[in-house]
């Protein structure tokens, strides 16, 4: 199936605008549908959960809604979708559930590609478990994991954190290879799918994600994040809860009233993906419609690579891998990444610098945090908006 990128661009009101947005790995721009879904759930009728009052009902819809949206997205089952504040509060709060679990002598194995989101809690986890921290290793020449490292993976691991692409340099690891050396010890696998969701359809039981978390505002959603998990696996997890709060799974992981209209701009936005894709289903919709958007992203990626080489001689471009999304990472010879910053700002072209909370893969490329320029494509970027970047970064390269 084709994709009609004009077509697309004229459901998002904030491209109206003019600004060309390569920062979309930190949050993409948010159409009029999802808007006017947030509106409606809001506006109401709306109250608590329950079946008597069309206010409660549809409180009771936007929940069922969203977890049916983001189980068709990465293949899981509703049951085991929870809603957090972000993708990052959901990691912390399943670190701690299962830290619980964890006794001196366990380990845990993290990886320098991931987002510190998928780093941070892990290792404050197993420090206050006594548990040992191994790591996955990337290899700075190539920008991809480095499949030796997997001996970090032993017989005392409990866990193995993973990202499904670097939200960074854009690298996809193997990661259903690292959840079978995983699986063969009994550890777990926690797959952080934010990045590589906004860029594909993920199929969390091909990846062998035990735990995968997304964040909806990187795919044209509002702000806030999903944990997906079998329902099995999370009855065996007990999270600190209010006396009177639900203890069943999913609602057990969900402190407080959910915010009913944001669930409902969530689905709004999975539908969105959906109708532009083919199939019977809505989960075969969403996989028709990823790969039609990544073939888009694609062609785009390609020309700014072939406009990037032209500027050799001024920057490095660290985004190698084979197998990556359409996202790159890049540093400048002699010339500071903010000046760079603000110079196509001026021409409304948004590419920012920024640790982008990638901090062990900045130590692993040798780098210093913060110094270099991520481009970053979504769908509705088009072949304009990449003249316009590339014709702003030759002029300050000179």
């Amino acid at each position: 199936m084709s994709f009609d990128v004009a077509s697309f661009r004229s459901g998002f009101p904030s491209l109206e605008s003019k600004i060309a947005h390569f920062d979309n790995p930190g949050g993409t721009q948010t159409p009029a549908v999802v808007g006017e879904a947030i509106a409606r759930t809001l506006t109401g009728p709306l109250s608590q959960r329950g079946s008597l009052l069309v206010s409660q009902r549809n409180a009771e819809a936007s929940v069922a809604g969203f977890r049916s949206a983001i189980a068709d997205l990465v293949g899981g089952v509703p049951g085991g979708v929870v809603h957090g504040r972000s993708a990052t509060a959901l990691t912390y709060d399943v670190s701690r559930a299962l830290a619980k679990t964890w006794s001196p002598g366990d380990e845990v194995a993290v990886c320098e590609l991931d987002h510190d989101s998928n780093v941070r809690p892990w290792i404050q986890a197993a420090e206050r478990a006594g548990v040992t921290v191994r790591w996955l290793r990337l290899d700075p020449a190539t920008g991809e994991l480095d499949l030796s490292s997997l001996d970090a993976i032993t017989a005392r691991t409990r866990l193995v954190a993973i990202t499904a692409a670097s939200n960074l340099l854009g690298t996809r690891p193997p990661v259903a290879a690292v959840a079978e050396r995983a699986h063969e010890v009994g550890a777990l696998v926690h797959v952080d799918a934010v990045h590589h969701t906004a860029h594909a359809a993920p199929d969390m039981t091909a990846m062998g994600a035990d735990l995968l978390v997304c964040s909806p505002y990187k795919f044209f959603g509002p702000h806030c994040g999903a944990l997906v998990a079998d329902p099995a696996l999370l009855e065996t997890l007990r999270p600190d809860k209010l006396v009177p709060s639900s203890d069943a799974v999913p609602e057990r992981f969900e402190l407080g009233t959910l915010p009913y209209e944001l669930l409902a701009g969530v689905t709004a936005a999975v539908d969105l993906i959906a109708s532009l894709g083919d199939g019977a289903t809505r989960r075969e919709r969403l996989v028709s419609a990823a790969a039609s958007i990544a073939a888009h992203e694609l062609r785009l990626r390609q020309r700014i690579e072939d406009g990037l080489a032209d500027l050799s001689d001024h920057l490095t471009l660290h985004s190698r891998a084979a197998d990556r999304t359409s996202t790159l990472f890049l540093t400048l010879r002699d010339r500071s990444p903010h000046d760079a910053h603000a110079f196509l700002a001026e021409r409304d072209v948004m590419v920012p610098p920024g640790t982008f909370y990638a901090v062990e893969t900045f130590r692993a490329l040798g780098l210093p945090v913060d110094s270099g320029l991520r481009i970053g494509l979504a769908a509705y970027n088009d072949d304009a908006e990449v003249d316009r970047l590339l014709d702003g970064l030759a002029a300050f390269l000179g």
